[in-house]
């Protein structure tokens, strides 16, 4: 993966065009989604090897000559849409080009655009504000909080529908294969940090009849994550604990044989995490095991991957929290570390995401 950004081989035309991609980014991302949003892409793949017209795409779509060529324009510049290769310049058919195709059906595309315009998009601009200041200058956008967490209840139901997409569609594709790990050890009481909505203790119940879940996070979290767990019928299996994992005079519970933290340290900044695991430090015995599930943006398989996950970074930034990210292996580990853990067992690519799996426990 770092040989990648290590090497710097492509020619100048090319350089610049990229250039030109980055300069008009925001104007090709409203293009994006409205050749989605409004069905042309849509219209273009039922047209299929023939092809359709800009005339055609008019009439079926209700929408102007002029709305059609100008966005079909810009698809042509994105590359989403191509020109049938039997078209004259007088009767332009226009076909699916591949990356129209994942624009339309590919589900982590959807995801991470449905995020960035529901959630980043207007707060974004904020980014050089919140680089100087150390706070998401972003987030008042969306509402009056100190951190996006704060206020996870209180968005609007396509705000929610988008943050916790955006959230679940990473972590959640990975339990299939973290749930054997986590269980090849006995583990009758499972904490799990930051539980959010209570997926992966719901998960933990339907895979384990044994196990009790206890859901540590914040009070508006905890209450949706009671809600889900009685629906799903665990309410007997699964508790909450509310508070704020910061707080200095937040102590952990004791008792647990396994600590599970998913997708929640990257929330934090490095100091923060190696706050939050000297608190677990203490409540810890030598034979709990303390797990953290990760997508670090240096152990993924596709430079794609890599790139979503430094884009969120930003989210972190100018939204979130002003002062976290998604982590490279080295820097996370290392801060989990000086907090009294050893690294026992690390598990890369678990899932299609490529998530990184890590058992720790204490020295």
């Amino acid at each position: 993966m770092f040989d990648f950004y290590k090497n710097d081989t492509i020619d100048a035309v090319n350089a610049k065009f990229e250039a030109q991609k980055i300069a008009f980014a925001p104007l090709s991302f409203q293009a994006a989604r409205a050749l989605r949003n409004m069905g042309i892409l849509d219209e273009i793949s039922n047209a299929r090897k023939k092809g359709i017209t800009i005339s055609e795409l008019s009439q079926k779509l209700g929408i102007s000559l002029y709305g059609i060529g100008v966005l079909v324009e810009m698809g042509l510049g994105m590359g989403a849409i191509k020109i049938h290769k039997d078209s004259s310049e007088d009767d332009l058919r226009l076909t699916l080009g591949k990356i129209g195709f994942f624009l339309m059906k590919d589900e982590m595309t959807q995801v991470n655009m449905d995020f960035s315009e529901d959630i980043c998009y207007r707060g974004a601009e904020n980014l050089e504000e919140s680089i100087r200041t150390g706070k998401p200058a972003g987030l008042p956008h969306l509402g009056p909080w100190k951190t996006v967490y704060e206020g996870l209840s209180q968005l609007t139901e396509q705000q929610k529908k988008s943050w916790f997409g955006f959230d679940h569609f990473y972590s959640d594709l990975a339990f299939p294969e973290a749930l054997p790990i986590v269980f090849e050890n006995p583990v009758k009481r499972l904490f799990d940090i930051g539980g959010n909505t209570a997926k992966w203790a719901i998960a933990c119940c339907k895979y384990n009849d044994d196990v009790k879940v206890s859901i540590i996070d914040l009070p508006g979290q905890t209450a949706v994550a009671e809600k889900n767990a009685a629906a799903a019928g665990f309410a007997d299996r699964i508790d909450t604990i509310s508070c704020n994992v910061l707080d200095d005079s937040t102590a952990f519970p004791q008792g647990a044989d396994a600590v599970w933290m998913s997708q929640f340290l990257d929330c934090f900044s490095l100091e923060q995490v190696t706050k939050i695991l000297t608190k677990i430090h203490k409540a810890a015995t030598p034979d709990t095991d303390i797990y953290v599930l990760e997508p670090l943006w240096d152990k993924q398989r596709f430079e794609a991957a890599a790139y979503s996950l430094q884009a969120t970074s930003l989210y972190f930034t100018c939204i979130a929290n002003g002062n976290s990210k998604m982590y490279r292996y080295a820097e996370l580990k290392h801060a989990i570390e000086i907090a009294g853990f050893e690294l026992k067992e690390a598990h890369h690519n678990v899932g299609p995401n490529a998530y990184s799996l890590l058992r720790f426990r204490k020295k």
